[in-house]
């Protein structure tokens, strides 16, 4: 049983404290968040823990010969090799063992008792690299690559010339491939389309070893984690359960902290005003010093940065037609490769649309054609009446002055009469104070996501074109969009491969895939049903395909005797995978039990309590996966017997 231990971690960059006595546990089968707000420290954290950032002080212990691996947010750079080469620096831990090899199989030619030694030490290597699955290599890394949205013919191309996104894809996989006992995760989702993403879900859940993760995906966070460490003001606190049950404990915990923050607020005042209004009175000089002392001793209460609320709406939009846009036998292509072929449509009003797919498949061609951006198409693209647009494009730096300080940029397309609001619009928007005047080029992802979506308040649309418009955002304003989409009077077509946000808001989806566009009248669930249903389509198609071959092939007919052995096999396997069951509940009832206690504050803030109660969770962990492989195996070989 691997553990991970974090105790004492303390860094600073000058006078700024990032970290402060940082410190937790992690298991083989821990499924963590780690959460807080941009520029907290969390990449940071995750660097120290990597080895790539040094602090001032740390105490990590790991149990030995427990690998740890991690992948960046940004700032990958890939070697001079194609993909598949790539990708298989992740079996690189084997370099020593294979230089080792290559020399005991000189030592073995020599004969006598050296050779002897070099032969079963060679043996010995060749069974470890044989349990590891190192022969075996190829088919799991193209199985990785593939996952993550490559096809064949790009495993042998160079992997520099790929696009950022694809380049951290690649990245992901070679992360994979070092098969860790410890896996951290900088934005793994950030350039995952939503069949990418599924993949990598389902490849993280049958991940063996423990796993944190920091991403904005909060439907992927809530599938993937069952605890949450938020880092604020350089401090580490864990939450347990997944990532939604994290915001409720918190939404709960912040009414109170802006309750003592409003007592604070107006004891400040008031002992403000005492100061002033005695500091020149001999006789209460006294008391005035106390109150200076006690004021300059005072602990400020901060409200956390991510946890702000972003508040806004869209304006009211105008009146339109019932036909929104018409597009009629639209097509388009990048030189010989063809986007749309003879592609006809129609949006009514009051649709929400998502249009999600693999990356390249024409999505945000496509809204840039129907935000007249990109006119180099044949076909028809046409408004409805009264049809007036705002379009918000993925790279917002494009759309963006970067000589303009945020109030500039904001005003810059504000009319006249609604300039005095600006300063309301920005501080709902969490520009505040100074943070106005900072210039556009200096702003963070997020920061100009935000502002480019300002800039779309200050014109009244009632058809919103939004292309990725959560990428950079944290969950909080992700939230905040949503509800302000969701009660948007006009009509929305959006580009997004944020599950979480087409399941709150999409009332029809349309798929590119490669086989081209189809549309689904219906919420997102409606599309994951259909889906679905054409994945079971396409395997029962390939089952009837090779059961007609299977058919061709005349075997003798089981006896009589076969027939009973099998019988008697059946009945001994279903009363084993009953009594399997059984112990599953008992073993998953215990595992319940040391999770509440795992959760109990009594106890994940004594570190002996909490390592014990590690322990015994992961050993009650690896316990049910023996049982569930156990039940697997014998329900498989009894359905074999019942065929």
């Amino acid at each position: 049983m691997r553990t991970l231990q974090i105790q004492d971690i303390n860094l600073a960059f000058g006078e700024r404290e990032i970290l402060k006595d940082v410190g937790f546990t992690m298991g083989e089968r821990t499924r963590a968040a780690l959460a807080g707000a941009n520029g907290s420290g969390k990449s940071t954290l995750l660097k120290v823990i990597s080895g790539s950032i040094k602090p001032d002080s740390a105490n990590i212990s790991m149990t030995r010969g427990a690998r740890v691996s991690y992948l960046p947010q940004s700032d990958i750079v890939l070697p001079e090799k194609n993909v598949y080469d790539t990708a298989e620096e992740g079996y690189r831990r084997f370099d020593d063992i294979l230089g080792e090899m290559t020399l005991l199989e000189e030592r073995t030619s020599g004969g006598g008792r050296e050779a002897l030694q070099a032969a079963e030490k060679l043996s010995e290597y060749h069974e470890i690299l044989s349990q590891s699955g190192y022969y075996e290599r190829r088919p799991r890394i193209e199985s990785v690559l593939f996952g993550l949205g490559f096809r064949k013919e790009d495993l042998t191309r160079p992997a520099r010339e790929f696009s950022g996104g694809y380049q951290m894809r690649i990245a992901l996989a070679r992360i994979l491939l070092e098969d860790p006992d410890f896996l951290f995760l900088d934005e793994p989702t950030n350039y995952l389309d939503i069949e990418a993403l599924v993949w990598l879900e389902e490849y993280l859940k049958a991940f063996d070893g423990g796993l944190m993760v920091v991403s904005h995906d909060q439907g992927f966070l809530d599938d993937m984690v069952s605890e949450v460490y938020e880092l604020f003001n350089g401090h580490l606190t864990r939450y347990a359960g997944n990532y939604s049950a994290y915001l409720v404990r918190r939404e709960e915990e912040i009414k109170e902290i802006e309750k003592a923050w409003k007592k604070q607020q107006d004891e400040i005042e008031k002992t403000e005003a005492f100061i002033e209004r005695f500091r020149y009175k001999a006789t209460k000089s006294r008391q005035v010093q106390s109150r200076i002392k006690a004021l300059d001793k005072m602990e400020i209460i901060e409200i956390p940065a991510h946890l702000r609320k972003l508040s806004f709406s869209f304006p009211p939009a105008p009146h339109s037609g019932n036909d929104v846009l018409i597009v009629d036998h639209l097509s388009k292509a990048y030189g010989e490769q063809k986007i749309y072929s003879d592609f006809s449509f129609l949006v009514k009003k009051g649709e929400r649309l998502a249009i999600t797919g693999r990356n390249g498949a024409g999505k945000s061609t496509l809204l840039r054609m129907i935000a007249s951006v990109d006119s180099d198409y044949t076909g028809t693209i046409r408004d409805g009446a009264g049809v007036r647009k705002a379009y918000f494009a993925q790279d917002t730096e494009n759309t963006l002055n970067p000589e303009n300080t945020v109030l500039e940029e904001a005003e810059s397309l504000a009319d006249t009469k609604d300039i005095p609001d600006i300063r309301n619009l920005l501080g709902a928007f969490l520009f505040s104070d100074d943070d106005v005047f900072k210039k556009v080029s200096v702003l963070s992802g997020g920061e100009k996501s935000r502002l480019a979506l300002l800039k779309i308040l200050l014109h009244p649309s009632n058809l919103l074109l939004l292309d990725e418009p959560t990428n950079h955002l944290d969950i909080n304003a992700k939230e905040m969009l949503e509800k302000a989409i969701a009660s948007y009077g006009g009509t929305v077509i959006f580009v997004s491969h944020d599950r979480h946000f087409i399941r709150s808001l999409a009332t029809r989806i349309l798929y590119l895939s490669e086989e081209g566009p189809e549309f689904f009248d219906g919420d997102y669930s409606y599309f994951e049903y259909k889906l679905a249903e054409k994945e079971k389509k396409l395997a029962e198609e390939s089952h009837r395909k090779t059961s007609k071959d299977e058919k061709k092939d005349n075997s003798p007919a089981v006896s009589r005797e076969e027939a009973n052995q099998r019988r008697n096999r059946l009945k001994s396997l279903e009363r084993t995978a009953e009594k399997l069951l059984a112990e599953l509940d008992e073993l998953n009832g215990k595992l319940d039990k040391v999770n509440n206690d795992i959760a109990l504050p009594e106890n994940y803030s004594d570190a002996a309590k909490i390592t014990k109660l590690m322990k015994a969770k992961e050993e009650l962990e690896r316990e049910i996966a023996e049982k569930e492989n156990e039940w697997l195996a014998a329900s498989e070989e009894a359905e074999k017997c019942r065929e």
